[in-house]
């Protein structure tokens, strides 16, 4: 049933058996055992998880078309396969949807942000990321930080990362 497929696709998604959760998933429809809000954000995860952004955006427009509210954890999981494809302009859109739709954020939006910001080699749009989350007062933690400071570091704005560094201090966040 649903229940015991969805508890299964998110074993294997936590155990990196993305191909496994996404054979499973094929294996509901056959079966004609229907899918359901959480075996979809199941299967985004499992899909960032294996690099296969453009599946997980392909499901949360599946999720975004049908009944269900898509919610954080829905677009938490897509913007983290954004990040796992570079893909920092699809995951800055994703952003923007969550804020027209008032899905609220949290560390794990802002860390997987500035994450496929650094991966797409756009720092300057990570340091935004990271400016606008500290101006609202927004959590961050040592990940939001090393994201920054690792994209500045690739970028060689070695000032940029000291400067990151101070405000990591200034924010009291724990390395």
């Amino acid at each position: 049933n649903t229940i015991v497929c969805n508890t299964a696709i998110s074993a294997c998604s936590k155990c990196s058996e993305w191909h496994k959760a996404s054979q499973l998933f094929n294996r509901m429809a056959l079966s004609m055992v229907e899918s359901s809000f959480v075996t979809l954000n199941a299967m985004i995860t499992a899909s960032a998880m294996g690099d296969d952004w453009e599946n997980a955006l392909w499901l949360f427009g599946k999720i975004a078309g049908s009944k269900w509210e898509l919610d954080v954890i829905t677009f938490n999981a897509s913007i983290s396969a954004c990040e796992t494809g570079s893909e920092w302009e699809k995951a800055s859109q994703l952003s923007s949807m969550m804020a027209q739709r008032k899905v609220g954020s949290d560390v794990i939006t802002l860390n997987a942000l500035i994450s496929a910001c650094e991966k797409g080699g756009k720092w300057e749009k990570g340091l935004q990321f990271l400016a606008e989350a500290v101006s609202n007062k927004l959590e961050s933690n040592s990940i939001t930080f090393n994201a920054t400071i690792s994209a500045c570091a690739k970028a060689c704005e070695w000032e940029r990362a000291l400067q990151n560094l101070c405000l990591m201090a200034q924010t009291k966040v724990r390395t």
